[in-house]
């Protein structure tokens, strides 16, 4: 039997007979009897405990013979947090997997990108997921092409060559095999109201409760650039480069979910944008393990009580926060984004927004790094940094991405001129992901650290932060609330 890695049996069993929704994600409950795999928090009675087998992922039980519950619907669960949380060859792969690298470049592409053989990281995936990439990225097709027959009108065979299926046979006998339903049974049974138009989708992004939207969105809304971001109406917005075209998505926070509105000039584009939305929001994290943790620290503990699950904004393109981490070097907030919002005007790529708003995609490394620097309004070592980032970028010598070694990506930043690390950490944290980096000299983070009585000095507080690994990042969101900054707080 293949049990899931992070939890053992007992665990899974109890999980299951109290229907705890946090688990959902972390593995899969299957049915011996009726070759149902589940959710932990399926609505169903619970079967006989010798009667379920778990999985650490879908994939694993649909390629054992099992089929997905028409209840519990466990292909839209969030996503397990080990993937966001390790930089090892399984989480960099699982990571690559989900921005659909495999459909767009095979096996051999995802085992390049990642330094490794497809050998190698068939039997690493194997042994931890119970599946190797191949039926991972089916299992992930599937998904999109479920999303696509309910919320769109599309006909079928657009939806097979927008999921990534190649033949439409092989569309089909996925979807009976893993749903026990056709597509166009699927279809009947999806609610009217969730068609959209072709190119428009609405959909729901699930999370593990809680979430504090204030922080997260208020977050992007304070420092959004003018033309690539912007909160209108309760909504978050901004514009995506994508492999195949761009989009540009709306996100609402609700109280069990986020409302997410795509428009896509490239349907294949669906499952990389809804990874890349769920990862800046930092939806597959496990809130209940973070503040747990953080709330050991007495002095954190009423920080997390006053407003539990803040998460980590992260970005939809990792160089572009890293060239925005230098435009924000030393200056305002509101500083930042007059510079930011020039080089879109003058380099971004020009995009139609139905809505307004929304002018541009942010500049490429490509277009920034065939901009003639004396027209780069800012001092000459920052100029100098820039410059050299966005060489670096474009010509591949420096890769920021989903599948980034987080120790040799850092490395290798602050080997360039004018990176300290300070702008190195912000990157790591908000761009890589990495849930462990700590500010200790940040203004911020030791001003708030003097009013709740912590050590104030860098060595001493990260001393003293030692305790809140592997959760630093997330205390890091806990301690700049407490300095009332208005990236903390939703605009009114």
């Amino acid at each position: 039997m293949q049990t899931a890695t992070h939890l053992d049996r007992e665990h899974c069993v109890r999980a299951v007979q109290s229907k705890d929704a946090r688990f959902d994600g972390w593995f899969f409950t299957a049915v011996l009897t009726t070759r149902i795999y589940c959710r932990p928090s399926c609505p169903v009675v619970p079967p006989k405990p010798e009667n379920m087998t778990f999985y650490p992922s879908a994939a694993a039980c649909q390629q054992a013979g099992f089929r997905a519950c028409k209840r519990c619907r466990p292909d839209t669960s969030p996503g397990s947090p080990e993937w966001n949380q390790r930089a090892d060859l399984v989480a960099r792969a699982m990571r690559l997997i989900a921005d659909g690298v495999v459909d767009r470049e095979g096996v051999p592409g995802l085992a390049d990108r990642l330094g490794y053989s497809a050998r190698q990281v068939e039997r690493q995936l194997l042994a931890e997921l119970g599946a190797g990439p191949l039926a991972l990225a089916r299992a992930q097709r599937a998904q999109t092409a479920r999303l696509l027959i309910e919320t769109t009108p599309l006909p079928m065979a657009e939806i097979a060559f927008a999921a990534g299926f190649s033949s439409i046979r092989t569309f089909n006998d996925t979807v009976r095999e893993v749903f026990a339903l056709t597509p166009s049974e699927l279809r009947a049974r999806a609610p009217q109201s969730g068609a959209g138009t072709p190119g428009g989708l609405s959909l729901r992004l699930p999370f593990r409760a809680p979430l504090n939207p204030s922080n997260l969105f208020g977050h992007l809304a304070a420092t959004a650039v003018p033309g690539v971001e912007e909160w209108r109406e309760g909504a978050y917005r901004r514009t995506l480069r994508l492999p195949y075209g761009h989009g540009i998505v709306a996100l609402t926070p609700r109280p069990d979910h986020i409302a997410c509105r795509l428009a896509l000039s490239d349907l294949r584009d669906l499952t990389v944008a809804i990874s890349r939305c769920r990862r800046m929001l930092d939806l597959d994290a496990d809130p209940v393990a973070v503040d747990d943790r953080l709330r050991t620290d007495p002095l954190l503990a009423p920080l997390v009580d006053r407003a539990p699950g803040r998460r980590v904004p992260r970005t939809v393109d990792e160089a572009e926060f890293a060239v925005r981490a230098v435009l924000g070097q030393q200056v305002s907030t509101a500083a930042a984004r007059t510079h930011a919002a020039r080089l879109v005007t003058a380099h971004g790529k020009p995009l139609e927004d139905p809505e307004g708003g929304l002018t541009h995609l942010f500049p490429s490394p490509e277009a920034l790094a065939a901009v003639d620097p004396e027209t780069l309004a800012m001092p000459r070592t920052r100029r100098t940094t820039l410059t050299t980032l966005v060489r670096q970028l474009a010509d591949g010598t420096l890769h920021l991405g989903v599948e980034s070694d987080w120790a040799e990506a850092r490395a290798r930043l602050l080997s360039l001129p004018g990176f300290g690390p300070w702008t190195v950490d912000v990157i790591a944290m908000r761009a890589l992901g990495d849930p462990d980096v700590f500010l200790p000299t940040d203004l911020g983070i030791r001003r708030a650290a003097g009013e709740l009585g912590l050590p104030s000095t860098p060595a001493a507080l990260t001393a003293r932060a030692e305790a809140w690994r592997p959760w630093r990042a997330y205390a890091v969101q806990y301690l700049w609330a407490t300095d009332g900054h208005p990236i903390n707080f939703l605009p009114v």
